[in-house]
């Protein structure tokens, strides 16, 4: 199953670390744009650069549909180059997607079977029905939004139903939506004070979390509060790995980064063994 293939290399390379691949054509390097498909250009020296340094790949689907039927091709050529040179690496679809059942099952399948992803980020606000479709392929994991790591989260996910917070509501419902056993949580680094009550709700479930670097989340707080036996997290850095820098050294420069946080996990996970 990937979920222990994902622990095994947790180990074996000491790093959680998720790279984002939020690819901007107005962001990369101005040289890749005279190649034939400049979005999978710079996926691909990303990927060849920092490979050995995280455990997981996360393409932003929007960076990708933003650009239509290229973009939509650049995000096929990715996930196919990382499962064939890469297929221990952990691979998760960020589409946040969530709607009736019908629907939801194609999309399950458009991101499972289709493109072959290991993993799919969900939204939970329609309840059971939108989920479970997702849940169905028992080999894939379903990652539910629970407490993200923008200032809208105030909006809701913290407000009080019936004297609980909707987030934590959030949290012990889907344990009971069929195969939960396949459910992961985005949890934002910004909400690292937050991951105590969280892990008294879903002690053994792994946690995306982003937010940490350009947002301003602390890595060390959230390996304090959300550091399970099996580590549990696997932490998502995108804009500041994949524009260290704009030249053509960014393939370096982004596995500098990537070397700065794999070293700092590291140094958690040392604290815990």
């Amino acid at each position: 199953m990937k979920l222990t293939s994902l622990v095994t290399q947790i180990r074996k390379k000491e790093s959680f670390l998720c790279i984002g691949l939020d690819t901007d054509l107005e962001k990369i390097p101005s040289h890749l744009l005279a190649e034939d498909d400049p979005i999978f250009a710079f996926n691909k020296s990303i990927i060849d650069a920092t490979h050995h340094l995280c455990v997981a790949y996360k393409p932003n689907i929007a960076f990708y549909e933003a650009y239509g039927i290229a973009g939509w091709k650049a995000l096929e050529k990715t996930i196919a180059y990382l499962n064939k040179n890469h297929p221990d690496l952990f691979t998760i679809a960020d589409a946040k997607r969530g709607d009736i059942g019908n629907t939801s099952g194609r999309y399950a399948r458009a991101f499972f079977e289709e493109l072959q992803f290991d993993a799919i980020t969900v939204a939970p606000y329609m309840g059971k029905d939108s989920v479970e479709p997702f849940l169905a392929f028992s080999d894939k994991q379903t990652i539910l939004l629970a407490l993200t790591s923008n200032e809208g989260a105030f909006d809701y996910q913290t407000k009080l139903v019936e004297g609980r917070a909707l987030y934590k509501q959030v949290l012990e419902t889907s344990k009971t939506y069929k195969n939960a056993e396949n459910l992961m949580y985005v949890v934002g680094a910004t909400k690292a004070e937050y991951l105590k009550d969280i892990r008294k709700i879903v002690p053994e479930s792994f946690l995306l979390v982003p937010g940490v670097g350009a947002q301003g989340g602390s890595l060390e707080a959230v390996c304090r509060y959300g550091m399970n036996k099996d580590v549990g997290l696997l932490i998502n850095s995108s804009r500041g790995i994949l524009y260290a820098s704009t030249e053509k050294d960014f393939a370096e420069a982004a596995a500098l980064k990537a070397a700065e946080l794999q070293n700092r996990m590291a140094i958690e996970l040392n604290k815990v063994r």
